[in-house]
């Protein structure tokens, strides 16, 4: 009676818990980890254990992979997640682990969304992963680099997961419609080629989702003859909505809008529209994308094109003000133009040279001739008084006057290219700096 209640229950089970892997060769994707010819493969075939940090999209196989290596090692599997558990828990399973070893049982803790453990936390963790007491193997969306103490990363190797390519979909597809024990095998369902790639497509390189998807469109599977079928019908139904990854503050976050600044660099359009229209299509603030455009008219185009700065601002007003879709149809138009735009980075490059010149040096005085004299004391004490108006000057250019501190001297932070509006810019100071000379002869 309890083995059918069991069953029963395995029956219940998201499609995808019940298609787990139970052996490496069920394991779909990752190939340039988990070849026959790899080490990390031969090392879990063998049973050799190593703490590891396991970093990847979601669905690409993280807690499967990390389920395997427990079980090709004969070794205690204890998983956990560290958005519900602490430090309490984690030294319970530190002294089940010493009465394991005490009978030459390894223990794996399995910690999933391991970068949630605040520096504390990791920090227990970390001279039990050194006498080898536990094996760890973290999984995580973030970047470990960021996310995972570096003692504790020292200790551990990092191994990157990719999101799976849509012919790794379509195995785990097909192997859900082909298992008969666990999958849907038994109710010979028909999918057409078409609905199992739109299929794979539409998961987005989630095993997970893949099969979630699969088990909602089984749901609604019509009966033709002796069979069921997935139509185009039903696959409409289930798709609805948006489809694509988008983490608004992990990684892919950072990346997709990394991609999108480098390609208006890069002056490429057509890329930057298409990342912009990932970012939007994945949930994106546009007042963000707005904002990161500001920056980009700054610090890559400058005054090689000052209309730039204006265009993103407008573009950002026009967001504020109608909202979506029009709103977004003007940022489209701005991301265009920046990346058209002549580049330069002279303002970028010239401000962090004066900011760091400013933070290394110490406060100089402003020069008397520079300081302005409202009051009669500061006209008594020589403020302003040997300032030269330019407007009263030849050319409008007061020539060999200067406006650095004098202990400072003077410096040359900016450097206009010979790009767009710079060119013109690069000749006028060219010509105020033969006028300095002129004077000082």
């Amino acid at each position: 009676m309890l083995k059918k209640t069991k069953n029963a229950q395995a029956n219940l089970a998201p499609l995808a818990a019940r298609l787990r892997p139970v052996k490496l060769e069920e394991f779909f994707g990752q190939r340039q980890l988990l070849a026959p010819d790899k080490p990390f493969y031969r090392a879990i075939v063998q049973g050799h254990l190593h703490s590891m940090i396991l970093w990847g999209p979601p669905g690409t196989g993280k807690t499967t992979l990390a389920s395997l290596i427990a079980q090709y090692a004969h070794a205690n599997f204890v998983a956990m997640s560290a958005v519900v558990v602490g430090v309490k828990e984690i030294r319970a399973v530190v002294e089940e682990a010493r009465a394991a070893l005490a009978e030459n049982k390894a223990t794996i803790l399995f910690l999933d969304e391991i970068h949630r453990f605040n520096k504390a936390q990791q920090d227990v963790l970390l001279p039990h992963v050194e006498e080898g007491l536990i094996t760890l193997i973290g999984a995580t969306t973030e970047n470990p680099s960021f996310a995972i103490n570096g003692a504790l990363l020292s200790r551990a190797r990092v191994y990157v997961l990719k999101r799976l390519q849509e012919e790794d979909v379509l195995q785990v597809l097909t192997h859900a419609l082909t298992d008969e024990q666990r999958g849907l095998g038994a109710r010979k369902l028909i999918v057409s080629e078409q609905v199992k790639q739109r299929l794979a497509l539409a998961a987005d390189g989630d095993a997970r989702r893949a099969l979630s998807l699969l088990e909602l469109a089984a749901d609604l599977a019509e009966k033709v003859g002796d069979h069921e079928e997935i139509t185009e019908a039903d696959l409409n139904e289930v798709l609805t909505g948006s489809v694509r990854r988008f983490d608004k503050s992990g990684d892919i976050f950072y990346d997709q809008i990394s991609a999108l600044h480098k390609a208006v660099r890069g002056s490429a359009p057509d890329a930057a529209l298409y990342w912009l229209a990932r970012m939007l299509d994945g949930g994106c603030d546009p007042l963000y994308i707005a904002r990161r455009m500001v920056r980009m008219a700054s610090e890559d185009i400058g005054n090689a094109d000052p209309r730039a700065l204006q265009i993103t601002l407008d573009a950002w007003m026009t967001q504020e003000r109608l909202g979506s879709p029009e709103g977004e149809l003007a940022l489209a138009q701005a991301i265009i133009y920046l990346a058209c735009a002549a580049k330069s980075n002279a303002v970028y490059v010239a401000f962090n040279q004066a900011m760091a010149e400013v933070k290394q040096s110490p406060s100089a005085e402003v020069p008397v001739h520079l300081r302005n004299a409202p009051t009669r004391l500061m006209k008594e004490l020589g403020y302003g008084k040997a300032y030269r108006y330019p407007h009263d000057e030849p050319e409008a250019y007061a020539a060999g006057e200067t406006y650095f501190p004098e202990e400072v001297g003077e410096r040359k932070y900016y450097h206009p290219t010979p790009r767009g509006l710079e060119q013109k810019i690069a000749e006028k100071l060219q010509r105020l700096r033969q006028l300095d000379q002129q004077a000082k002869k």
